[in-house]
């Protein structure tokens, strides 16, 4: 894939930038596997996890044992809204946060709750996340996780709206609303803009914060909601609005990095870049399988029109500049963003 092929060359670029040389036997015993920890916070049954079982367990052959894997799954070690921190601090090797959950780091990653995205295909933000964007937001990464971005981002997908007890049929409906985020400012302004009160609740507490009332609503993915059976927690009606593409980071801390022979350091971005397109394939189809199994507990979804879409798109759009500067957002990114836009 071209788009693979331009991120992995950039990565190749930065892996050379931030490598300090290795020298055997200098922090481990000579002969001594390097382990590599990754955290998630999702159930080992979400895409995400599937995809890095695959993924770690290929790498650990690839390397013929020399890197040891270990995947930590459901928030074992850290959630994502604490793993940024992790990696800066030598907690953890690797990490796959949403890009929401880092903003309070790398306020650049709040870029997708801009109201030009609102409602976008996943093939338009690809096309802009896959190159120059995509390189700016790495460079982010790496000046302030002390990590670096592994190549082309992982799709989780469309981001909608779920409600426990009342029905969903316009973004009028919302007003009121005591409405779960995943985390990052933009998304609290969404649930602002329709009428709503946003809470950011970490994804393992998010069952039970729905099932007790502390949320009346959340934004969430297909996907992750048939992986937690939230409707157990009483989710009953969604509007799928697609407000916007969610796309999970696949991080490496440099430390780790810098442990490792050229060979080594060229098996964790190439083989991550030989499987991102099918990684991606899994993912929609498992949001497309999942809103089936959501419809079979009974939930019942909305689907608003493209034209209603572009409206709701059009009535954001007068807040997208003052939005941009309380998220931090910088002003080239968000040029970069408009101008790989259809007109």
């Amino acid at each position: 894939m071209k788009q693979n092929i331009s991120r992995r060359a950039f990565i190749a670029g930065t892996v050379a930038a931030v490598a300090a040389p290795w020298v055997p036997g200098l922090s481990r015993a000579a002969g001594e596997p390097i382990l590599l920890r990754c955290s998630l916070d999702t159930a080992p049954s979400h895409k995400r996890n599937v995809a890095f079982r695959d993924y770690l367990q290929k790498l650990e052959a690839a390397s013929n044992g020399r890197i040891q894997t270990k995947l930590f799954e459901s928030g074992q070690l850290f959630p994502d809204l604490q793993v940024a921190k992790a990696l800066i601090q030598n907690q953890v090797e690797m990490a796959c946060p949403g890009s929401w959950a880092i903003t309070g780091i790398v306020p650049n990653c709040d870029i997708f709750q801009i109201p030009a995205l609102y409602g976008r295909s996943a093939d338009e933000v690809h096309k802009i996340m896959d190159f120059k964007a995509g390189q700016v937001l790495d460079a982010d990464i790496q000046q302030k996780l002390r990590s670096q971005s592994m190549g082309p981002w992982l799709d989780l997908g469309y981001e909608n709206w779920y409600s426990t007890n009342r029905p969903l049929n316009s973004l009028a409906d919302f007003k009121g609303l005591k409405i779960r985020n995943s985390g990052g400012a933009g998304q609290a302004w969404r649930a602002r803009f329709v009428g709503g009160i946003p809470n950011t609740t970490p994804w393992p507490q998010v069952p039970l914060s729905l099932s007790q009332g502390v949320s009346d609503a959340l934004v969430s993915t297909n996907e992750s909601l048939v992986t937690a059976q939230l409707w157990d927690a009483g989710i009953k009606y969604a509007f799928e609005d697609h407000q916007f593409f969610a796309m999970y980071i696949p991080i490496v801390s440099t430390a780790f990095m810098a442990k490792l022979t050229p060979d080594l350091q060229k098996l964790v971005t190439g083989i991550w870049a030989d499987n991102i397109g099918a990684y991606r394939a899994a993912m929609a189809e498992a949001q497309t399988n999942a809103r089936t199994v959501l419809e079979s507990h009974q939930i019942k979804f909305t689907d608003p029109t493209a034209e209603q879409t572009a409206k709701a798109r059009a009535s954001m759009m007068p807040d997208q500049e003052g939005l941009a500067k309380e998220l931090k957002l910088s002003p080239e990114l968000v040029k970069i963003v408009m101008a790989g836009l259809p007109a």
